[in-house]
């Protein structure tokens, strides 16, 4: 791995390695913790790679890789209570390239790759209580899939960190939803330099420095909206209702009449 690549051979895997690969265009990537014996647990919407349960999906749905019609022997189809589901290695990395997400990366590291997904500042737990956690949640479920505060990537960093974010107002652990929300809020927050300058490199820069100060603030490591939650304890959670995530809905309007 490198500076601005995390690609790795499958030769380097380890169980408790967090591994991802980029879809179509790079539009987004899957995330899930290899647990040994070419195996990969990974969480899904039911099944489906990426949901929002919103008409994003339309748009989404074009970059995931066509699969083979014939079940595979290996892989485990999705419970009807949950999305965790465990998968061989060629079939989650579709196709694509194999990449390993990093942890305990230094600040400049992790400011230099701007693409949000790919690594973050805080430690990782021991691989064999990492491989339990992954383990543990395939049979008792990660709560709903949102794609915002609870999506393959926050799962992934979870079964590595134990850490969750318990404030469900905000952003989840996902660096990939980070980056959607950030992009956009970097654009917004520049706006007004308009009225003070014409000189676009300032107002690109700014644009820059604030996506890149949003994304250190959100990362799992630097915030202090979490805490270290126990596998056992968070599926009582999601079962008792003390842990909530809900899914994101599409309200439609009622056409109005001219």
């Amino acid at each position: 791995m490198g500076l601005l690549s995390n690609r790795i051979d499958r030769s380097s895997l380890k169980p408790g390695d967090h591994i991802y690969s980029w879809r179509t265009a790079y539009i987004y990537a899957h995330h899930g913790i290899y647990v040994g014996d070419n195996k990969v647990i990974h969480f899904t919407r039911r099944g489906q790679e990426v949901g929002t349960g919103t008409i994003l999906d339309h748009i989404l749905v074009s970059s995931i890789p066509n699969r083979s019609i014939v079940p595979c022997t290996v892989c485990t189809p999705p419970s009807d209570g949950h999305g965790v589901v465990s998968s061989c290695l060629d079939c989650f990395l579709a196709g694509g390239i194999l990449y390993r997400f990093e942890y305990a990366v230094t600040p400049a590291i992790f400011l230099a790759k701007a693409r949000g997904g790919t690594c973050t500042l805080a430690v990782s737990d021991p691989d064999d209580i990492v491989v339990h956690r992954a383990n543990y949640l395939l049979t008792n479920g990660f709560g709903l899939y949102n794609v915002f505060k609870n999506n393959c990537e926050d799962f992934a960093i979870y079964c590595k960190t134990g850490l969750l974010v318990v404030d469900n107002s905000t952003m989840g652990q996902s660096g990939q939803a980070v980056s959607i929300i950030g992009g956009p809020l970097a654009a917004v927050m520049s706006t007004p330099l308009r009225l003070v300058t014409t000189n676009v490199y300032g107002m690109v820069a700014t644009a820059v420095g604030v996506y890149c100060a949003s994304r250190y603030a959100a990362d799992i490591g630097m915030r202090r909206d979490v805490m270290k939650v126990s596998a056992e304890d968070l599926t009582t959670r999601l079962t008792t209702g003390l842990l909530q995530v809900v899914e994101p809905c599409l309200t439609v309007l009622p056409p109005t009449v001219s």
